[in-house]
């Protein structure tokens, strides 16, 4: 294929299931080999019942004696191994060490038979606490007197994902600090024609993907193997490397099709522990989470923000500063490098000259927070975009046109440093404020919204393939990244049996083990179809670049008559596919080309972020004020996507996306009274159903080509989240006159707020 060619990709809309099948058939092959799994143990952890406590003693002789179960794990038998692992700060255990950090951490790990077995024998092991006064909020975290979480001078992680110093373990509670400042802020608020401010909190809450945490684990003397529903297979081999101290090429980790993770499964969960129970029993072992246990693995970080924006006589935003203060949890996971994101996209998708924003995240003694889908952009889009709104009312203009007028253009490097813009946000506004209607009259009760988030996003740009071209015409793709359900497994094998002119049917996926496929970064910031969709592209031209060589050799030419034509070449009469190239180069029909591709930061990709992802929401819903409850009457997504790849996926992601923003806008929250999780259950934690959806919904993809990515497409998938809270409470305002500063509106919420202010 040139490069000046187009592809269609509007009627190549394969969908997975076919591939699905055979992948599902070769991996169960591979595990039942690879893992003896017929005498294969299970484990079940004992969780703290404690937010802070001191652990004076374990017993676990009456457990060990139980028939059935092979060993007992604690903090206290670790010898042998590096027991702290974390990809940004090494400050977690495998199991609790000395003391226990919040309500929920696992104490203790049995190894049985079967599963009932390892759950009886947790009742017979006896732990003595001594408590500690607990710290829930950053709020508490940050008093003089507060009771430090973290004692350990910690060291940092190898793949971070940021070039800051590390903040955590320097004697407080912060886990990490992130500032940004341009402009003369100060001076643009004294000049201002006019400023909004205001206090925001943005709730803790779940991912709750379909699939639960699971692994298994084999610990042997030849190296650890271990299938996981992780994200980032590759990170996850790199903190397993650490805790048992192995070259990498003693470490394999295989992720088969995973049921969700939107950001839950990203870096390492319970991989050390599994594979530490199967070091200590000495046999293969599988752990296997409830809802309720992985509800109490993580979650997104909450967040309280005060902000301030200001506007000139000409309704230009002049500024924006903001204070957040971050609840980490228990330990830092990805947290640090959310603080960082969530730093950047508090700017959202303005030209904003003066700017100035200071993040704090603390450790707290909650379930520990971090990667959440939208990676920090939501938690400060609900203050971002709701001071949109109200700067606009509160110079009469229209919120719609007044995102208009400072909307980002293209090409223009609003964030200082960073990628020129490579969005149409105009043109995405427009169609958003088009599908739901906005000039229209409305009814009493009735309010409309129209918001808009700017990420950097794509995360860091590392990424290698390898496709294997066959004899007979078929290809093998091997990648790194994983498939959570988002349909990266489709689209990649179109890309490349686009630009080798072959059938989709025909290329197969080979993916997320590290023994066999190339090196990927991670799976997550919408990077696969951007990242890797191009590694794929660029590989797929090596392999042709090969046999076309090959072609000139069996044809007896140079190498400049060869002409590359759809599925195979062409010199002069004569004309070959891929399959007679191959199998005539090497008298057999047999044989491979192999096509490599390595993406790093440079090129293209020298300059961060690999691209900006923007998007659109815009709602209709209308309000009872008799109950307070909200009822969604349309919805409109618009991505940014540059190319649509495949239309139905990307648009699938977006409804997908803006339906969990909906439920952070409406219902979604975990509470804690004191230091416990009270709705941390299948049936307490109540995430949208296809009754809470609106009856009209439009999903709209803007396709300019105008992304790094292969034929111009960039990521999508987050960034309708991220600005639906403050779309439902902008619409809330609009439809009762009532601005409602907190996520998520619930009918009590809501109807407090119209009670009040008739008060």
């Amino acid at each position: 294929m040139t490069a000046e060619k187009k592809p269609d990709f509007q009627v190549v809309n394969h969908s997975v299931p076919r591939r699905d099948g055979r992948v599902k058939v070769t991996g169960r092959a591979t595990f039942v080999s690879d893992l003896r799994l017929i005498g294969m143990a299970y484990a079940k952890v004992l969780r703290s019942p404690y937010a802070h406590a001191k652990i004076v003693s374990i017993d676990t002789s009456r457990a060990e004696a139980r028939r059935g179960v092979y060993c007992v794990l604690t903090g206290n038998n670790l010898e042998g191994l590096n027991p702290y692992y974390g990809h940004a700060v090494k400050d977690h255990p495998l199991l609790a060490i000395e003391k226990v950090r919040y309500a929920g951490e696992p104490v203790a790990a049995v190894v049985a038979v079967d599963e009932r077995t390892a759950f009886e024998a947790l009742e017979y092991i006896d732990v003595k606490y001594e408590e500690l006064k607990p710290v829930l909020t950053p709020q508490e975290a940050m008093e003089k007197d507060a009771p430090l979480i973290h004692q350990r001078k910690f060291e940092a992680g190898a793949l971070r994902g940021f070039e800051g110093e590390v903040t955590a373990g320097k004697g407080t509670n912060i886990c990490q600090e992130h500032h940004l400042k341009w402009g003369d802020v100060e001076k643009a608020f004294k000049e201002a024609a006019a400023v909004v401010e205001g206090e925001y909190y943005f709730p803790m809450t779940y991912a709750y993907a379909m699939e639960p945490y699971v692994a298994i684990a084999e610990v042997s003397d030849e190296g650890v193997t271990i299938y996981s529903s992780a994200q980032h297979p590759f990170m996850v081999r790199h903190d397993l490397k650490s805790v048992f101290n192995l070259p990498v090429s003693a470490v394999r980790l295989i992720v088969p099709f995973v049921g969700g993770g939107y950001g839950s499964k990203s870096y390492t969960k319970i991989e050390p522990l599994v594979a530490a129970c199967s070091w200590k029993a000495k046999r293969s072992v599988k752990l296997q989470l409830t809802v309720e246990e992985a509800m109490l693995t993580t979650r997104s970080d909450d967040a309280y923000t005060w902000m301030r924006t200001a506007v000139d006589a000409n309704g230009k935003i002049i500024a924006r500063q903001a204070r957040i203060y971050m609840n980490t949890g228990a330990y830092a996971e990805n947290s640090p490098l959310v603080v960082e994101k969530s730093t950047n996209r508090c700017v959202g998708p303005y030209a904003i000259p003066n700017v100035q924003i200071d993040n704090y995240s603390f450790y707290t003694n909650t379930v520990p927070a971090s990667s959440y889908r939208g990676f920090g952009c939501a938690q400060v889009t609900l203050p971002g975009e709701s001071q949109i709104d109200e700067l606009a009312t509160k110079i009469g203009k229209d919120p719609y046109e007044f995102r208009l007028m400072n909307a980002a253009k293209p090409g223009e490097e609003f964030f200082p440093g960073m990628r020129p813009f490579d969005g149409t946000l105009k043109e995405d506004l427009e169609i958003a404020a088009k599908a739901v209607g906005w000039k229209e009259p409305l009814e009493k009760g009735r309010g409309r919204g129209v918001a808009c988030s700017g990420s950097d996003a794509g995360a860091y740009p590392l990424t290698s393939t390898a496709i294997r071209v066959y004899a007979d015409g078929s290809a093998s793709l091997m990648t790194g990244s994983t498939e959570l359900g988002q349909g990266s497994h489709t689209v990649l094998p179109q890309i490349a049996a686009e630009e080798l002119g072959i059938p989709v049917d025909n290329v197969r996926v080979v993916s997320s083990d590290t023994a066999i496929t190339p090196y990927d970064r991670s799976t997550g910031a919408s990077r696969t179809t951007t990242l890797m969709g191009r590694a794929v592209m660029e590989a797929s031209r090596e392999a042709i670049q090969q046999m076309v060589k090959m072609a000139a050799d069996v044809l007896k030419v140079k190498v400049e008559e060869i002409q590359v034509i759809k599925g195979g070449v062409r010199c002069g009469e004569a004309q070959l596919n891929w399959s007679e190239v191959i199998s005539k180069y090497y008298a057999l029909p047999d044989g491979e080309v192999i096509g490599r591709a390595y993406i790093r930061k440079d090129g293209d990709f020298a300059k961060l972020p690999v691209f900006w992802e923007v998007a659109c929401t815009g709602v209709e819903l209308s309000v009872d004020e008799e109950t307070g409850k909200i009822q969604m009457e349309k919805l409109a997504t618009v991505g940014d996507v540059g190319l649509a790849i495949n239309p139905a996926l990307a648009e699938g992601q977006d409804i997908g996306a803006a339906t969990m923003g909906m439920g952070i806008g409406l219902f979604e929250e975990l509470v804690y009274d004191g230091p416990q999780l009270v709705n941390g259950s299948i049936l307490d934690y109540r995430v949208p159903r296809f009754s809470d959806l609106p009856k009209k919904v439009e999903l709209h993809l803007v396709q300019n080509q105008d992304g790094v990515g292969p034929y111009g497409a960039k990521g999508g998938g987050e960034a309708s989240l991220n600005s639906m809270p403050a779309n439902i409470a902008n619409a809330v305002d609009r439809a009762t006159g009532v601005r409602i500063r907190e996520a998520p509106l619930t009918p009590e919420r809501v109807w407090r707020a119209l009670r009040d202010k008739k008060t």
